[in-house]
């Protein structure tokens, strides 16, 4: 069983990225296994970790289908629909709150 190379915050090898630079590139990793660790230190806490996968065994992001646009609208509206009130909120409603921020914070000054 072998260990994944770790290597400090921006001092990566040149043709390694992450998730992000990946997609920044339009790339996925493909499948291609994770080759090496980066890790960001963090004061009095366990230091940030993320994957590197080789750029030049990526491909290309598949392209967005109608059939895939239409699911993603479908569940962004249901985000924004207030459970409370039942109406769009117009914004994703925060799972912290779990309803519209009218809802949440009522106007308690009228009293």
């Amino acid at each position: 069983m072998s260990t994944l190379p770790v290597y400090r915050w921006r001092l990566a090898p040149e043709g390694l990225a992450t998730l992000r630079q990946l997609r920044a590139l339009g790339l996925r990793p493909g499948g291609s296994p994770v080759v090496a660790q980066l890790e960001r230190p963090r004061r009095r806490r366990e230091p940030l970790v993320a994957y590197l996968y080789r750029i030049d065994t990526a491909k290309p992001v598949r392209p967005m289908t109608p059939a895939k646009r239409a699911a993603l609208e479908r569940a962004n509206a249901a985000r924004r629909l207030c459970p409370e009130c039942g109406r769009d909120a117009g914004y994703r409603i925060p799972a912290s709150l779990g309803m519209c921020t009218p809802c949440a914070f009522p106007d308690t000054s009228a009293a």
